[in-house]
């Protein structure tokens, strides 16, 4: 995913945390915010009770992947961070895809006339 789409200051990330509003799922919370930038921004939150670092990058790569092809149909101007939680641990990329599918719709960021899958 390019730089541009990316949350990557503390600051921002804070911001999104105390501002936006959050919604869950068994696998991931998604905690959105509208903003007056031209693209959408998204960051990832995986904390380190979670397991050894490589089992925290291969969720992290996982999500980014499902988001990069997702990243077209997305309202732009709105800061997005997904929050895993433990039960992601057994879980297949398949069931992460509809997670953050389901997040995304119910929050209504997909652009209208775009359906996603």
């Amino acid at each position: 995913m390019e730089k541009k789409y990316r949350l990557r200051k503390n600051r921002e990330f804070k911001y999104t945390y105390k501002k936006g509003r959050s919604l869950g799922h068994p696998l991931l919370v998604m905690i959105y915010l509208k903003t007056n930038h031209k693209e959408v921004k998204i960051g990832y939150s995986i904390t380190k009770k979670f397991g050894k670092a490589v089992e925290r990058n291969r969720i992290k790569r996982q999500l980014r992947e499902i988001v990069r092809l997702k990243l077209s149909e997305l309202k732009p101007g709105y800061n997005i961070i997904f929050i895993v939680r433990k039960d992601v641990k057994g879980a297949s990329y398949q069931s992460l895809e509809k997670a953050v599918n389901n997040l995304l719709k119910r929050a209504d960021l997909y652009k209208q006339g775009d359906s996603a899958q």
